[in-house]
């Protein structure tokens, strides 16, 4: 995943920018970066890798190098960035968020028109450049990013720094979230609205699919209408979105308490308390107490003094060891008690296997888990939402590859709630986890809290549903 912070200010921008791009931290761990801009065209850069520290303390000591009025900052999982470009249409600084499928076709097509790419990520293609090269090919900022759309398989969406302001792009599809917010004298946009509140900006105006905008410290016009058909990320609401944070006006939390309080409703499980994974299980642990009649209780805390968030080591051992290391679990409120936990989501299932051996090792009577979302069954192809290459690492296709002989044979059954097949995956899975009980939100439970039509959001990772390709609708 990633995110980014835009803002183009009558005063000097570098503390806005500064922080509001560190409200991006929960969205990437990997590289980190930040442009502005004077009033006479002079553009300043700094990229750093996050992957042994945090962007505050890389960017903190270099704050003094950035001048000027305006400025966009990225924290991003994937590629270095900010890019710098001098083009026809001028100079500019580009960062995205975005998921390339072609990227290597892409790539090939710039080649064969004689262009060239010389910034390299890991030794790989830097996506970002393959989008500024993409932008710079239309004779308009709008007509390069909708070329863009037009030639990217996946989703991105982008903020462009000009001597002009900032120009905001959301994904055709609207898989990823933009936001504007105003504040005396200044405007910012961002992926996430949690960073607007400390920094004093309002949210003005929710940026739509394939919609663009120019932001100045004056005010936003648009460049190009918003598109009818939207796609927008159910994942935003389920984790890696923070809880103060509101994509398409729907708060983040509200929707994790909604799902937990609708499941602690309906279920008929005898527990003695509820407990959420930290962190964004918290939000969903407290509404399903509500729903179920019980007492919230921490049996599991977070050490946020030196884990706030996980590093993500290439070896997974290391991984593995990251995710027990930030998690401490309070032997005294576990012991002798049915303790229901709350998590996000179950992906590899490797974690939550070893968690509850430990929970079960420290005298819980039984071990209960609800989870937020669906089961997992279906790879996305449109976010950076999780590291697995092949959907055989989703603990669900694991099961149906052992139940049927074929991962891909049925998946549609088991997708369906409550099919015998479903039942059946879902009774495998807590067998395999050493689970008392395992429940995972109706998939109408969740479109319901977030409140959006079903068609305008992806579900795809839960039904296979990215057929919804109306490419007309979008015209």
């Amino acid at each position: 995943m990633g995110g980014f912070f835009g803002t183009v200010s009558q005063s000097p921008c570098v503390a806005d920018l500064f922080y509001g791009t560190d409200y991006q931290s929960h969205l990437g761990t990997k590289r980190g970066g930040m442009a502005t801009c004077t009033s006479n065209g002079e553009f300043y850069r700094k990229i750093h890798n996050l992957e042994s520290t945090y962007f505050r303390t890389k960017f903190e000591p270099e704050l003094d190098h950035f001048k000027g009025e305006s400025g966009i900052g990225v924290i991003s999982d994937t590629d270095a960035q900010p890019m710098l470009m001098n083009s026809h249409l001028g100079r500019f600084a580009l960062v995205t968020v975005a998921k390339v499928n072609n990227m290597e076709e892409l790539a090939q097509e710039m080649l064969e028109k004689g262009m060239h790419l010389s910034e390299f990520s890991s030794g790989k293609i830097n996506p970002t450049e393959l989008i500024a090269l993409l932008i710079i090919q239309g004779k308009t900022f709008r007509e390069g990013i909708e070329n863009v759309y037009k030639k990217v398989k996946g989703s991105c969406s982008m903020l462009l720094l000009t001597t002009d302001g900032i120009i905001a792009a959301r994904d055709s599809w609207g898989r990823t979230p933009i936001v504007v917010g105003k504040k005396e004298g200044a405007m910012a946009v961002t992926t996430e609205s949690s960073a607007f509140p400390n920094l004093d900006f309002e949210t003005t105006h929710f940026v739509g699919p394939g919609e663009i905008v120019r932001i100045t410290a004056n005010g936003m016009e648009q460049i190009r209408p918003a598109n009818k058909g939207m796609q927008v990320c159910a994942f935003l609401w389920v984790y890696y979105g923070f809880p103060t944070s509101c994509y398409e006006g729907r708060n983040c939390e509200c929707v994790r308490n909604e799902c937990g309080r609708v499941m602690g409703k309906e279920d008929t499980t005898e527990v003695d308390c509820a407990c959420g994974i930290p962190d964004s299980g918290i939000g969903m642990a407290v509404g399903y107490a509500e729903g179920h009649k019980v007492p919230y209780q921490r049996a599991i805390c977070k050490y946020t003094p030196t884990w706030p968030r996980s590093f993500m080591p290439s070896n997974q051992s290391l991984r593995d060891l990251v995710a027990k290391m930030k998690l401490i679990a309070n032997k005294d409120v576990l012991k002798d008690k049915r303790v229901l936990f709350c998590d996000d989501s179950i992906v590899r299932g490797t974690q939550l296997r070893d968690n509850t051996k430990v929970l079960h090792e420290l005298g819980a009577k039984e071990v209960h888990m609800r989870i937020a979302c669906p089961p997992l069954l279906y790879g996305c192809q449109f976010v950076n939402f999780s590291a697995s290459k092949s959907e055989l690492e989703l603990i669900t296709r694991r099961i149906i590859q052992d139940l049927e002989g074929d991962m891909n044979k049925n998946v549609e059954a088991y997708s369906k709630t409550d099919s015998p097949e479903y039942k059946k995956m879902v009774a495998e899975i807590a067998h395999r986890l050493n689970l008392d009980s395992l429940q995972f939100s109706k998939l109408e439970t969740l479109v319901k809290a977030i409140g959006l039509p079903k068609c305008q959001i992806c579900t795809h990772c839960f039904d296979g549903s990215s057929a919804y390709t109306l490419e007309e609708e979008n015209k």
